[in-house]
């Protein structure tokens, strides 16, 4: 069996105090919807957790319902940080998961195509992440404003979602990260804890997150190309 888990469990305080980003209409419908659509229309995916903030847990009932969501799905409650809202999500998965897709609900763009490149490579080698080359001309300061080299950007990605995994590989990645008492902004970070190596699945099309207000006209005209929006 394979899993989506949507960590949706954070509000995203650069959009603005009283701004729900996951909430915000784009398109016709919430963004978390558009994220939750991809991997409900997967053919490639048997299920679906959602990692969602306590309280929550009717809206996002209300919001299958409301969208006609088809495929079989959990909700299960976040933690004080992604890692653990991640880990709480990978507790809520069926016994027979064997490969999981790991989603950021602000991330509404990404195309069943790469889901289904990041299962493969998860299957194959164990752990996968969408990613990019990265294009601009990186510089590094001395901590203030001003440069003091050029890096070298030609062995430089920037790493996206989905991140997928083998289940019993992600559970003890993050169990090592939670034994050490660590911080990881990304779940590829804790498999390079325990040495797992990762496939960089490279995404030929545009996978953006929305972040700040900025943001938000980009990912409406992307989302407004999709096919049924």
């Amino acid at each position: 069996m394979t899993s989506a888990l949507i960590v949706a469990a954070g509000k995203g305080t650069r959009m603005g105090p009283e701004r729900d980003k996951l909430f915000l209409e784009l398109a016709g419908r919430p963004l978390v919807a558009h994220t939750w659509r991809i991997f409900d229309e997967s053919p490639d995916i048997n299920e679906i957790v959602l990692v969602v903030r306590d309280g929550m847990q009717t809206v996002f009932g209300d919001l299958a319902r409301q969208f006609a969501f088809r495929k079989e799905f959990r909700l299960a409650s976040g933690g004080p940080e992604r890692q653990d809202s991640v880990w709480n999500g990978l507790a809520a998965l069926s016994p027979t998961a064997e490969i999981v897709a790991i989603q950021d609900g602000a991330r509404p763009c990404a195309s069943m195509e790469l889901v289904r490149a990041t299962i493969e490579a998860a299957r194959e080698i164990g752990a996968a992440v969408a990613a990019q080359r990265v294009a601009d001309t990186l510089k590094e300061s001395d901590g203030t404003h001003t440069i003091t080299r050029t890096i070298d950007r030609s062995r430089l990605w920037s790493v996206q979602t989905p991140q997928t995994f083998r289940v019993e590989i992600i559970r003890r990645a993050l169990a090592a990260v939670r034994a050490q008492g660590l911080h990881v902004t990304d779940d590829t970070a804790a498999c390079e804890l325990i040495g797992q190596p990762v496939r960089l699945v490279e995404g030929l099309t545009p996978n953006p997150k929305a972040t700040s207000p900025a943001d938000l006209p980009y990912l409406e005209s992307l989302l407004r190309q999709r096919p049924g929006t």
